[in-house]
């Protein structure tokens, strides 16, 4: 299965593809908003491009498991992917990913990590079974349409 990952923020947005054949997943690029506004041209031409089966978007969750303050718009910019695709969208919690990230282009000399941690957020999706995983998967199923999303992944 085809999969991209977006790791939102607003000035910019890390894109990554992974690939669930061969269990790999790479970095593709990084987005960059124009006045805070998410460049929806480049993220539909991503998504024709590499017409991927699943669409991943890191949640973004404070240590504790509250909404952080951009977590509205990242609602949001998974209702407007699933408004301008048929790709499934889900949540993955982002937790630490910037950086995992950071500490993995260390030594690469790479100013931006956000591929990066998009392409984490795809080798996590692989490997994590955790209970917080388990009440994304519910907020993805559905229950954005009655809760928050703390009220679906809580501890």
């Amino acid at each position: 299965m085809q999969i991209i990952s977006f790791d939102y923020g607003t000035k910019k947005i890390g894109v990554a593809v992974g690939q669930t054949q061969t269990k790999t997943a790479s970095p593709l690029n990084v987005i960059f908003n124009k006045k805070n506004k998410t460049n929806w041209d480049a993220i539909i031409e991503i998504i024709e491009e590499w017409k991927p089966e699943l669409i991943l978007i890191g949640m973004p969750l404070n240590m504790d498991g509250t909404d952080s303050e951009i977590m509205k718009r990242v609602v949001n910019f998974k209702k407007k992917l699933k408004n301008i695709s048929s790709v499934k969208c889900e949540f993955i919690d982002e937790r630490l990913t910037t950086f995992e990230a950071r500490l993995e282009v260390k030594d690469l000399n790479i100013k931006t990590v956000d591929s990066h941690a998009a392409k984490i957020l795809i080798t996590a999706r692989a490997s994590v079974h955790t209970a917080v995983n388990t009440k994304i998967r519910k907020w993805n199923d559905g229950c954005e349409k009655h809760h928050s999303p703390t009220a679906c992944v809580t501890w």
